[in-house]
């Protein structure tokens, strides 16, 4: 049976996978990567990614019979850029997905790339977007440097030849995923060299083969397709399953993400959804929320989490608190409001109902987003994945039911890895690849009003648009 390996070069560990045709895992491995952070300055080391993900991928395929492997795609997180010379070797740090040093470029990027981005959807960069940061590494940028990205700069090692990058990494860097090109007057204008600019092709594209020095180095067979591969968030929307029109995946770990299945692409007023191309001409929209689990590490810090979720579960809520749970100041989606601040509706007594109201508060969100996506027309009637951190409380994955008012789907394994094993596959063997743990069916629970409570709030403090909280209101009411 053939293996397929996914590589998940992500901020904090860089992990291999392989994988077989059931979705059985025949190896994994990671290894620690460092940033050094300074302000608003995020920096690796792009050599060490080569190196680990080197040493994670030998690893993962210590007990994998080399002639099997067919395949292996690499994602990345979004919006890290770097330059290179002409040999692929780096001019300079990554600059990672949050690096904010480009805050003085991105109004001129805004300015001159206007209607391209408005055509795309999301209507305006943020300064940690990757085409502000690649001008602001310009002035310095010797003769012939080249923009690569964090996959692109391994995917070159790994063919040992220059290589296109993929349509979902080059996203944040400007590339216009209607056209599926760079949109060349944009970059004139910025004066960005074409010459600086990788080919574009589709997440999984062929882009060459492994070559003799990166099967040494990372245990691959010579001649193993290299598959173009994708940013994190989209390989974790693949090792879901999240694969059809109207199927959604909702990620809760430190923040929400959540991301979807769309034939049409979707225009956002706000801009707070942003869309992905995906591997069949199809849209992956979403959008990631300041909401999320972090604070159950910041407020309830050294509980015992499964102890807490147990003693919720065990006791009657005839008037449920609610706290909105912001990790941090201002909200990103599914509005966008910079000074939001987190809130407690209701009364709070004691450490059970504070874990309660957080994990209310989150599903309450998790619910606004799928009725704004409704609103832009969005087809929210699929199928709804849960993965993250969160899905590992029983009692938070019914809550979300309840909220949601539908079934919930667990999968027994959706890493990212995962998802660049399935990409390396091809889409004929991902419906084999991705198992089903559990559906969570919702228990009849009304919390309607206590959703509504807090839509109101929401758009009385004047960060929830009235016409994103009147459509909660109408679609929960139905």
């Amino acid at each position: 049976m053939s293996v397929w390996i996914g590589i998940d070069l992500g901020t904090q560990s860089v992990r291999a996978m392989a994988v077989d045709g059931t979705g059985q895992v025949l190896g994994a491995a990671s290894r620690p990567l460092t940033s050094h952070r300074d302000g608003p300055r995020h920096e690796q080391d792009p050599e060490q990614w080569w190196r680990e993900l080197a040493a994670a991928t030998r690893e993962a395929l210590r007990d994998v019979p080399p002639g099997r492997i067919d395949g292996v795609a690499v994602d990345a997180t979004s919006g890290t850029v770097l330059l290179t010379d002409r040999d692929g070797d780096p001019l300079t740090p990554g600059l990672m997905y949050d690096d904010r040093r480009a805050t003085g470029e991105v109004e001129r990027v805004n300015a001159v790339g206007a209607p391209v981005w408005e055509r795309l959807g999301y209507l305006r960069m943020q300064p940690n977007w990757a085409l502000p940061k690649l001008l602001w590494l310009l002035p310095d940028a010797p003769a012939g440097a080249r923009a690569a990205h964090q996959s692109d700069f391994v995917n070159r090692r790994l063919t040992g030849h220059d290589v296109a990058t993929d349509l979902s990494n080059a996203l944040k860097t400007g590339v216009h995923l209607i056209d599926e090109d760079w949109p060349r007057e944009v970059f004139d204008a910025l004066g960005v060299p074409a010459s600086m600019l990788p080919q574009v092709v589709r997440p999984g594209s062929r882009l060459g083969t492994v070559c003799a020095e990166a099967a040494e180095a990372t245990g691959l067979p010579a001649g193993t397709p290299v598959i173009a591969g994708a940013t994190d968030g989209c390989a974790a929307q693949l090792g879901a399953g999240a694969l059809t029109t109207g199927s959604w995946n909702s990620v809760m770990g430190t923040t929400l993400v959540l991301k979807g299945v769309t034939r049409e692409l979707i225009h956002d007023p706000l801009g707070v959804v942003y869309s992905h191309r995906a591997p069949d001409g199809s849209w992956l929209p979403g959008g990631a929320s300041s909401t999320g689990a972090g604070v159950l590490a910041r407020d309830l810090a050294g509980r015992d989490l499964d102890a807490l979720s147990r003693e919720a579960a065990a006791r009657s809520w005839a008037d449920p608190a609610t706290i909105y749970p912001l990790v941090s100041r201002g909200e990103r989606f599914p509005f966008d409001a910079p000074a939001a601040e987190g809130f407690t509706l209701g009364h709070v007594s004691d450490d059970v109902e504070r874990y309660a109201a957080i994990l209310r508060g989150a599903a309450y969100i998790e619910r606004l987003c799928f009725d704004y996506l409704d609103l832009l027309g969005a087809p929210v009637d699929g199928e709804i994945i849960l993965t993250g951190g969160a899905t590992r409380s029983a009692y938070w994955n019914r809550l979300r039911a309840d909220v949601l008012g539908r079934p919930v789907t667990l999968r027994e394994n959706a890493e990212p890895a995962l998802g660049m094993a399935v990409l390396a596959a091809g889409p004929e063997a991902s419906a084999s690849m991705i198992r089903t743990r559990e559906v969570v069916q919702p228990d009849g629970t009304d919390l309607r009003e206590h959703y509504l409570r807090f839509v109101d709030e929401l758009e009385g403090r004047g960060w929830l648009p009235s016409p994103a909280a009147a459509h909660a209101r109408e679609r929960t009411t139905r």
